[in-house]
């Protein structure tokens, strides 16, 4: 498991530590040895393990701070499965099964200047625990999963609307909520889902882009939220007209706005390009044409639009035909994880003078964060159809599906 992975759900597993130990205090004050500290000497702290050597830790801990800890004889360290938020499954590991990349809550006394920790107990979640919920989570979003265009939302009902891209057209879903359904909201400057933020019903727009996790009727018109995350995401499309590899950046007009827009690249992009004849045959379905020329039945040049501008394959194109990323189409997957199984690129792949769509954030005066980058898309700027062409913006790693 690579290390951003490792990072995922950072925050959320750092409250699920805590939740565990606000639940068994009560047994740790039995089970642990007792001190004569004062309880403003006793502390806590939740992290990662960056190093294990002998009878001390080093941690990372979740507010960006190096802890040293000791590991006094008698310790007690317990390993619990990842996502539980008691010790009712907890099992007695002994220190030399701590490993680096391990997340753990340590109790335990304060020095006077709080950089060191001398521990009472430690909570181990192991890292092979974490990759393999992180694992389970990325499959039940496919599995579980629907997203796309929001058209309604109506925070008293607890309802929002979305248009989804099926392979009769597109149609209408209502998406229920309740007081039980996790609510998520992409930070407007990052492209990460551990650093989406708990939202409200009342802060997701028409427009916007969501995904729910959950389950849908009969008839797939209304879908069981039981976690839901939402962003606002700027589409572009346009000509690169510099490229800055020191920086790790390009500059790129817009099309439609007919501004140079400075797009930032992070290693958490994604960038693309698609092969002629790739980028032909989706020029091609977005102007409603097929291979031959013909137009397909069925008015397939509407769907083919609307899948675009959704985020989700046109009618036809290769990956399948599910949707905004909701891993619904037959034959596996969609858009974006046809274009995840292409050769990844840096900055230095490309020229001034090479079209390209992406999806970013929102952005700022300094300019916006690529989430994917596709190059390679002159045909469909050429058949003018790069405005309808949109990508799906999800780099949601633990969360909803990533291709890897």
């Amino acid at each position: 498991m690579n290390r951003r992975n490792t990072r995922v759900n950072r925050r959320v597993l750092g409250v699920t530590l805590m939740m565990v130990a606000l639940a068994v205090n009560g047994a740790f004050a039995q089970a642990s040895p007792q001190t004569s500290a004062s309880p403003s000497a006793q502390a806590k702290a939740v992290g990662e393990i960056k190093s294990v050597s002998g009878e001390t830790l080093v941690l990372s801990t979740d507010d960006g701070k190096s802890v040293s800890v000791a590991l006094p004889d008698g310790v007690r360290v317990v390993r619990i499965p990842s996502g539980a938020t008691d010790l009712k499954n907890a099992t007695p590991i002994t220190v030399q099964q701590l490993q680096p990349g391990d997340r753990v809550l340590v109790r335990g006394k304060a020095s006077e200047e709080g950089k060191s920790l001398t521990a009472s107990a430690v909570i181990v979640m192991k890292q092979s625990d974490v990759a393999a919920q992180q694992q389970q989570e990325r499959e039940d979003w496919q599995k579980r999963g629907i997203g796309g265009l929001v058209s309604a939302v109506d925070p008293a009902a607890g309802t929002v609307t979305i248009s989804v891209t099926t392979f009769g057209g597109t149609k209408k879903v209502l998406i229920q909520t309740d007081k039980k359904t996790v609510v998520r909201r992409y930070a407007a400057s990052s492209v990460k889902f551990d650093d989406a933020k708990p939202g409200t019903l009342a802060e997701i727009h028409p427009g916007d882009q969501l995904r729910a996790r959950g389950t849908k009727n009969a008839d797939g018109t209304e879908f069981a939220a039981e976690e839901v995350v939402s962003g606002s995401f700027r589409n572009i499309a346009g000509t690169i007209t510099a490229v800055n590899a020191v920086e790790n950046s390009l500059t790129v007009m817009d099309l439609l706005s007919k501004q140079a827009v400075v797009v930032k690249v992070t290693p958490d992009s994604k960038l693309r390009k698609l092969p002629p004849m790739m980028a032909q045959r989706i020029a091609m379905r977005l102007k409603g044409q097929t291979p031959e020329g013909q137009a397909p039945a069925g008015g397939a040049a509407g769907n083919a639009s609307m899948a675009a501008r959704q985020g989700g394959p046109p009618q036809g194109v290769p990956g399948g035909a599910g949707g905004f990323g909701g891993g619904t189409g037959r034959g596996g997957g969609d858009l974006q994880q046809m274009l995840m199984r292409l050769p990844a690129m840096t900055v230095a792949d490309f020229q001034k003078g090479d079209a390209v769509i992406l999806v970013s954030t929102q952005g700022t005066d300094d300019g916006v964060t690529a989430i994917t980058l596709v190059g390679g898309v002159e045909p469909i700027l050429t058949a003018g159809s790069g405005s309808q062409m949109t990508l799906s913006p999800w780099s949601l790693s633990g969360g909803p599906s990533e291709a890897q």
